[in-house]
């Protein structure tokens, strides 16, 4: 079992919200962090069936801990009311676990009002998988646990199960789309999309619905934590603000899957898509999980020039290349960064195979390596 760097406190004080996408190790981690815990399983179709049935009875509960687990909470929103009156009046922390929070939002569920506190766990980060990582396995097989560890020969069936299963007790289960096929069209598409900008009107040209429809499609994905937006760093009003929102997918072996990738190869055009979802991925697991709360964002020039990913009010600018050979021109987003803003703090490339240089121009290039060792060592940002 991988040591999970999220931070739960083992004895906390106040109840919790744990999101993440499906299999992605939420139950595995709370049972570790919270062995004794009362745990109600809404997975479970008799345990699901009696709190339908009687959900008060959830306030009648003779505990030998003070701590209770709730997996699946989304599954059952009216529980959220019975957990409110059992954390004023029983002095109960409640952990809630669950892979979305849109039926809940929608529903107009009691979210507790500000007393619980709220965890995303993503996918496996390379930090955490440690010495064993197998760098090509991971950007082709993605970052969910169990479809990491896989053999590869086994990683496609299990990879279709895990859509199938997304869509079918995601997606139909939670009656959050009308048109399951369509959805399903809409799945690959979006996933030929994975790292850029966003035209919401492409979209529903193509697949034929309104612009509207298009745009809570994106928002599902991202509702349900399978994707997340990455919006355009902006200083200044007049700056560019249409649809200017670029979008990942949470997990990289989903995004292959999707758009029918094969194998992917460094060298290769797709393995420079795979590694700038793996950069990100990184970016957002540390930002997450060390407490730093701080924006990420993408940066766009007044003349197109482009640098992927800023953190904070330039804390730091990074750019992925995962090419065979750095080329000049490589440079020049991080260059224009430069003549913008030169109080940027640090101007790092990421890249594949290069040995670690500075360039004359401040210019730092990591290997993945490097990368991976300063991010997680606090030394980045």
């Amino acid at each position: 079992m991988y040591k999970r760097l999220i931070s739960l406190e083992k004895k906390p004080d106040r109840s919790l919200f744990l999101w993440g996408a499906r299999q992605s190790g939420k139950s595995t981690l709370l049972r570790s962090v919270y062995p004794n815990a009362h745990w109600i399983d809404l997975l479970q179709s008799d345990v699901f069936a009696t709190y339908v049935q009687r959900p008060q009875q959830l306030r009648e509960l003779r505990l030998s801990s003070p701590i209770v687990v709730i997996d699946e909470v989304q599954k059952l929103p009216q529980l959220l009311d019975e957990v409110h009156w059992c954390i004023e009046n029983r002095n109960l922390v409640f952990v809630l676990c669950g892979s979305s929070a849109r039926k809940l939002r929608q529903g107009h569920a009691n979210l507790l009002g500000g007393r619980a506190l709220r965890y995303e766990l993503n996918g496996l980060s390379g930090q955490e998988i440690g010495n064993d990582l197998d760098f090509i396995r991971l950007l082709n097989q993605g970052y969910i646990p169990s479809l990491y560890d896989c053999e590869p020969r086994a990683w496609k069936r299990l990879m279709l199960s895990y859509v199938g299963d997304y869509l079918r007790e995601e997606i139909a289960a939670e009656s959050l789309v009308r048109n399951l096929s369509l959805f399903s069209d809409f799945l690959a598409m979006a996933a030929l999309s994975d790292g850029e900008v966003i035209n919401f009107n492409s979209f529903a040209r193509d697949l034929g619905v309104s612009a509207h429809t298009s745009k809570e499609y994106f928002n599902i994905l991202v509702d349900t934590l399978i994707a997340w937006y990455l919006p355009l760093y902006r200083q200044r009003p007049k700056r560019k603000a249409a649809a200017s929102t670029k979008f990942y997918f949470s997990d990289v072996g989903v995004v292959n899957q999707l758009a029918k990738r094969g194998h992917v190869e460094p060298g290769s055009e797709l393995f420079g898509k795979v590694f700038e979802n793996w950069v990100a991925h990184e970016l957002r697991c540390y930002n997450q999980y060390r407490d730093r709360f701080l924006d990420l964002s993408y940066w766009l020039s007044d003349a197109d020039d482009e640098v992927d990913f800023i953190v904070g009010n330039f804390e730091c600018a990074i750019e992925a290349k995962a090419v065979s050979r750095l080329r000049e021109e490589h440079f020049d987003g991080l260059r224009a960064l430069h003549r913008e803003q030169p109080d940027c703090k640090r101007r790092i490339l990421v890249t594949y195979n290069t040995s670690d240089l500075i360039k004359d121009d401040g210019i730092e290039v990591l290997s993945w390596q490097v990368f991976l060792k300063e991010l997680w060592s606090g030394r980045l940002f």
